[in-house]
């Protein structure tokens, strides 16, 4: 939190810049793909929302954690602090950004009538298979990339390419009858685990499986 607001110290709305921006994002995108695809946007706002913000929260994870005892190596030269304090840090300063993107969806989930019930509860069950598997990824990434410092720039690409790869801004559905290669991609399970139960139905269990 002290990072976040260190970052936004002398700005009028302080960390809720990130919501703003994420807010404008979406709708921007909504609007686009939605008539591109011919969606409606009753259905497709609220899961592009959500996608987005776990997307995020992913590609910042994986990004950062590469870059996580690099970008602090004279600080662990000098103070003895367990490896895994510098992962955790990172972690809990993406999931509070996490938590100001989420309203975005309240926010069009509200304008839209929509209501997850008891199965929208799986989705926190979600972010913390999440965070779990974040912090072994950002501890191994953050070895090799001490040791190799060319990953860093490889994974930002792949990144890059896993976004348009990923069900993020268009619905699996979309693939008609080869939907079935969806489920080959670990990062649509990840999101799936939030997304699914946050719009009113429960996760497939291969999601569960892979997470």
């Amino acid at each position: 939190w002290h990072d976040i607001r260190k970052r936004y110290r002398r700005s009028v709305l302080g960390p809720f810049w990130l919501t703003l921006s994420m807010a404008v994002l979406v709708g921007s995108l909504g609007l686009v793909y939605g008539t591109l695809f011919q969606l409606d946007l009753q259905n497709y706002l609220p899961f592009l929302s959500i996608s987005l913000a776990t997307w995020t929260l992913i590609a910042a994870i994986l990004n950062e954690g590469c870059m996580s005892f690099v970008e602090l190596e004279a600080l662990i030269k000098n103070v003895r602090i367990p490896m895994s304090v510098h992962v955790l840090r990172i972690l809990w300063r993406n999931l509070i950004i996490y938590a100001h993107n989420i309203v975005i969806f309240a926010v069009v989930a509200v304008i839209f009538g929509i209501w997850p019930g008891a199965v929208g509860l799986l989705a926190f069950l979600g972010v913390g298979l999440l965070a779990v598997n974040a912090l072994w990824v950002m501890l191994l990434f953050g070895m090799i990339c001490t040791r190799f410092r060319d990953v860093p720039l490889i994974i930002a690409s792949v990144i890059q390419l896993l976004f348009f790869v990923t069900p993020v801004m268009w619905k699996p559905e979309l693939m008609g009858a080869r939907r079935g290669l969806v489920v080959l991609n670990p990062l649509y399970h990840v999101i799936e685990l939030i997304r699914a139960p946050l719009l009113g139905s429960a996760p497939d269990w291969k999601s569960w499986v892979v997470v």
